[in-house]
This record gives structure tokens, sequence and C-alpha cells, in this order.
């Protein structure tokens, strides 16, 4: 169906004297390809490149080309292949693991962004009114974090590359977080491109885009200056080991004796907490006591618990042996009996999604060729000096309601075990550490991200990063002095309030547009009959 207003200048509707870009843009394969390359640079905003100021204009040449649609159809198609050019670009680093399945996956995913193409070709398409062109700032984004939202769910690959994410490194987007979570923030981030869009293309609508830039930054202004800050209340020191890449015949034994002999070292360095990263250990301890031992000696050599991660087959009750993925805090006795088994598992990597149907994936890529099993529940882990640890495990820390729950519960410091040596060369190990950043942020708490390969890294309560990252060359052990914090955020508190916000945005505004099409639908009422030239409404003169 034809939407108001084209995308040419008028006058060259019928194809003479086009310059190129139009005549581009009028093909199909030409605006597929310009789609799928506009969508894909949001990804220059996160880890490696980490160019987080563009982020606030990459949304820009993509929302013009589908204000340019044209059609609906085109609208929505515009909107596909930006999305799959975005889920490309961002999880690019999959390819080597999925292959050709990653296009498969982008594909299907990017279909959440076809009606997010039909809504801003709406909102934006033609000559909007001023009216129009404000709500679009508060309608788009809206949409956008519905869109999130939706593929945050575990199965569809969970909330990696959350466009609020990539500014990480930002403090007054910290801050931000600090009271909606990474969702306000990425509505602020689709708000501002859609104000500039605004700047460029509607003229008329260019005071109203200023303003909404204006009040947008004393928003962030305001929230910097006066949100609640969680209070330092002390420092306790963490040690993270991490290996570093060890290949070859025996590379997992190696790699735990490499622990071990990093760990001697920090013996006499007054360490309350060390912390390994994620299969650290291979074995179940509980089957395994001669690795127990050796770990137990390093507590005791250390004067420290130490936070192991296990990757290994375990019966867990019945019907329950198979694969867990586990943070296990050993003392100097042993194993605690503190214990955390990983609940969401990474799709494809830890357990194929409907295997029955999609277990062909097995055959053209790294995908698991068994299920692991989940935990049940969160665990937040007493230490014997008091301090109470809360950890995740790998792919949980892109899950802002997981660091929250662990906050609720009492967290005073969220621990993170990763392994990202599947895609060591790639942006993957630098985009998983910034994600602590937000989490600590969003929490009021510490963050310590602890992986085997690199990037390890540690963030403060506010989402600072504490002294230097271990990088992906790295092979030693690091100790940080990480400030402990009291106190609520107002994302612990309301949660994911943005989110309901922004539907309650796009229920007005389409139960706005539908009284609007009932009323254009409904037929004229009858006016009273008309007085005829000389006699009487309705009857003749004699």
């Amino acid at each position: 169906m034809p939407m108001r207003g084209g995308w040419l200048p008028a006058g060259r509707a019928a194809g003479g004297g086009a310059r190129p870009a139009e005549r581009l843009l009028r093909s199909r394969s030409g605006r597929g390809v310009a789609a799928l390359c506009a969508g894909s640079l949001p990804a220059l905003a996160f880890p490696a490149p980490s160019l987080w100021w563009v982020a606030y204009v990459t949304l820009v040449p993509w929302l013009l080309l589908i204000r340019s649609a044209g059609t609906d159809r085109r609208a929505a198609v515009d909107g596909w292949l930006g999305g799959t050019g975005f889920v490309l670009a961002v999880h690019h680093w999959l390819m080597p693991s999925l292959h050709v399945f990653i296009l498969v996956l982008a594909a299907l995913l990017g279909l959440l962004w076809a009606p997010w193409g039909l809504l801003v070709a709406r909102l934006l398409g033609g000559s909007p009114s001023v009216r129009r062109s404000v709500a679009a700032v508060a309608v788009v984004p809206s949409g956008w974090l519905m869109i999130e939202l939706v593929r945050s769910w575990e199965g569809l690959g969970g909330p990696w590359g959350l466009l609020g994410a990539s500014q990480w490194e930002v403090p007054p987007a910290l801050r931000v977080a600090s009271v909606g979570g990474v969702w306000l923030v990425s509505l602020g981030v689709v708000a501002a491109n859609t104000a500039v869009v605004l700047l460029i293309g509607v003229p008329a609508a260019r005071t109203g885009a200023v303003a909404c830039l204006v009040a947008g930054a004393l928003g962030v202004g305001a929230t910097a200056l006066w949100a609640p800050r969680a209070e330092e209340t002390g420092t306790v020191r963490i040690a993270v080991v991490q290996p570093g890449v060890v290949e070859g015949p025996g590379s997992i034994d190696r790699r735990f004796a490499r622990g071990e002999e990093l760990t001697r070292g920090l013996a006499g360095r007054g360490v309350d907490l060390v912390v390994w990263g994620e299969s650290s250990v291979a074995v179940d301890l509980a089957r395994s006591p001669r690795t127990a031992h050796r770990l137990a000696a390093l507590s005791r050599l250390v004067g420290a618990e130490v936070l192991v991660n296990m990757d290994a087959r375990r019966t867990d009750g019945p019907g329950r042996a198979g694969i867990f993925k586990s943070a296990v805090l050993v003392g100097p006795d042993g194993p605690t009996g503190d214990r955390y088994d990983k609940m969401r598992l990474v799709p494809f990597g830890e357990y194929v999604p409907a295997r029955a149907l999609l277990g062909w994936a097995t055959s053209v890529g790294k995908a698991a060729g068994e299920d692991r099993l989940r935990g049940s529940e969160p665990v937040v882990m007493d230490l014997r000096g008091g301090l109470r640890v809360g950890p995740l495990v790998c792919f949980e820390t892109a899950f802002p309601d997981m660091s929250r729950q662990l906050t609720e519960d009492g967290a005073q410091v969220l621990v993170a075990q990763s392994s990202t040596s599947t895609f060591q060369h790639s942006w993957a190990p630098e985009q998983h550490a910034s994600l602590g950043a937000l989490r600590a942020a969003e929490s009021g708490r510490p963050m310590v991200h602890a992986t085997l390969t690199g990037v390890s890294a540690v963030y403060g309560p506010g989402g600072e990063r504490l002294g230097a990252p271990l990088g992906t060359d790295a092979s030693e052990a690091r100790v940080y002095d990480v400030p402990l914090a009291r106190g609520s955020t107002l994302y612990v508190r309301l949660g994911a309030w943005p989110v309901y916000g922004a539907l309650v945005v796009l229920a007005v505004f389409f139960g706005a547009a539908g009284i609007r099409s009932v009323r254009t639908l409904a037929p004229p009422r009858p006016g009273p009959p008309a007085r005829r030239a000389g006699g009487s409404p309705g009857r003749p003169q004699r």
C-alpha cells in the first residue's frame, strides 16, 4: 500500500536526470545492499572499535533510507535487511563456529526490524507534520526497545549487542544506566538519532528536534548529578588468575597447572578472594579428591578462598545426569559446599534449541554435540571474612535482570567467570568484558570479570574500570583493590521500567491511530434537509 509522500524529488520520478545515488536506490538489489550496510554501521560503536560517539548518528542513514521507502512493503524490507546487517555486524565473530548458519540466524532475527521499518516510515515518511515529527522522537525509540526486549530472550541469542551497551565507557551514560538500566540508555541513543534525522530531513520540525536534543542533554546532566549513588563502605582485595592460551596435547592439565603456578605467586599479598575463569576445572571435584586437595592447598597458601569453575559431567539427582558448568568455592578444607550451576546457556554453543529440528547445525559448525544442563536458581556465596559474592557464568553477564537479582539477594560483589578462547582474535573478548561496566553501574555493585584467556577486567560500583585489564595475550595473576558499596540504585529498586514506559508510548500511539482510522472510515452524519428557495424544507412551493 503506498504511503504518503515519495522518496524521489519532484520532477525526477520518471527517471530522467536522476543522480547515481537515486538510480541505485530505485533498484531492488541496490537498495537491499544499502539497507544491509546502513544497518551494520552501529557495530562500530561497540568494542573492539569502541567508537562510542558514533552510536548517536549511525542509525541516521538507515532511518533516512526507510523514510524514503515510498511503500509499506519497501519500508518493511528496509527494516528487515537493515536488522540482518546489524545482527551480522555485531555478531560476525560467530562465523567460525556457525559458518553459513549465521546467515540464516541473522535473516531470521532481522525480521524483528520489519515492523519497526513500517513504524519509522509511518512517522517520518513523506512530509510529516511538526506534531508527528516530535512524536517520532518517543515512538521510534520505543519500537526499537521492543525489538531489544524480544531478542533478549535466551532462545533468540540473548541481549548481546543492545545499543545502549555501546556506551559502557561513558560516565554520564553509566549514570543513566543506574536509573533505568541499559534499556534507558538504548532509548536515549535511538531518540538522538531520530532527532538528527528530523534536523536533516524535515525543515519544519527542526525547532522541535533541537528542543528534544536539548531536553535529552539536560535530562542526562540532571541524572548524572542527582541520581542516587551507592555509598562506598570499604575495599577488598580480589585476585584474577588468567592462565592464557594453552594449546596442544594435554592442554587441560597444563592450563590447570599454570593456574596453580599463578595462584601460588599470590601468597603473602593479602587477597580476600581468588577467581579463576570459566571451565578452569575439567573434573567434578566431588569425584576427584586429588584435584580438590590441590585447590584446598592453594587456598591455605594464599589465605583466601578460590572460586573455580567446573565444566564436568555430574549427577544431580534422579534424571539429572549430564554436563554442568558450575562456579564452586574452595576453602582451606576443600569445597565449601557453595556451588552455582549456570542457568542460562549459550544457544548452539552449549545447547541446540529445538535439537530435533535444528540439530543439523552441528554438521556445519561447532554447535554443541550434547546439551548442557541448567541450574535452577541464583546463589549468593558467603566467604569466611563475611564478604558475599554473586557468581555469574559467561553469557549470563549479558542479562541485566540476573545481576539485579543477585544484588537484591545481598551480593556485595558480582563475579563473572568466562572463556572466549574460541573467539580469541575477534571482537568478542572485548565486547564481553565491556558488559561488566553496565552490570556494575546498574546494580551499584563492583563487577569482577575473570577469564581463561582474556579480556579480564574489574569495574567499580559506578561502572568505572579499576586498574588495567588483562588482555588476550596475558598469562598472569593480578590483584585489584575493589571498593564495596551499599544502597540501591533506582534500577535495582524499579527494574526495567523504561520497557514498560515504551509499551505505554506505543499503546497510546496505536490507540490514537486506531481512533483516527475509525473516524476517517465512519460515514458522514446526515445534516438537516436543505431549505428550498421560496418553500419550506422538503416541501416544494405551490
